[in-house]
């Protein structure tokens, strides 16, 4: 069995990994997610998966590796993780009655130098909201980590009026995509532990 790590501490993403059945662990790639501001928030997902599957690769050049980074994107500008709740309140404030993109930058490093990397962006319309109702979800704390301060997963699908795209993406990891690198790389699913 090829080992594999998630270079990521996400609960969402671990949620979605363990939904495939395949053994692998997940490890911090403890590397610095600035990125230069020329870059789109389609570049700067890709430039950050890539940065992290191979920081983690090199710890473990055995294993395959794979890295992921996500930016919600709205008329322009890159909405990335809030670091407080006032930073969430202008975020979904942004979001709120308009539709916006929604980035995910994939990469799976392997032994012997392998490096496939994809991205998938979902594009999302989210219901207007009032103030009150904006404060009652910003006090569920669900902003906490996500970019674009919501989370589809949980009280956040309240927000979504359209989705086009992956809805796992929205989560945090393109499974379709995943699926499909991981499948390119030799792994098999559906096997039973031995």
């Amino acid at each position: 069995m090829k080992p594999l790590i998630l270079a990521s501490t996400s609960s969402a993403r671990r949620a979605l990994m363990e939904g495939l059945g395949l053994a692998y662990t997940a490890e911090a790639p403890g590397v610095g997610e600035e990125v230069s501001p020329t870059l789109s928030a389609r570049q700067a997902v890709q430039e950050l998966a890539a940065r992290k599957a191979r920081a983690v690769q090199a710890r473990h050049p055995e294993a395959w590796v794979l890295g992921a980074d996500q930016l919600v994107e709205v008329e322009g500008e890159i909405l990335s993780k809030p670091p407080d709740l006032d930073a969430a309140r202008k975020q979904l404030g942004k979001l709120l009655g308009r539709t916006h993109d929604i980035c995910t930058g994939v990469c799976l490093a392997g032994p012997g130098g392998h490096l496939a990397e994809s991205l998938e962006v979902s594009r999302l319309t989210f219901y207007p909201a009032s103030a009150e109702e904006l404060e009652r979800y910003l006090s569920l704390g669900e902003w906490q980590g996500c970019a674009g301060s919501y989370r589809i997963e949980g009280a956040g699908q309240a927000l979504l009026s359209r989705l086009d795209g992956d809805r796992t993406n929205v989560q945090g990891l393109p499974m379709l995509t995943v699926v499909r690198m991981l499948r390119t790389a030799g792994f098999s699913f559906f096997e039973t532990a031995r």
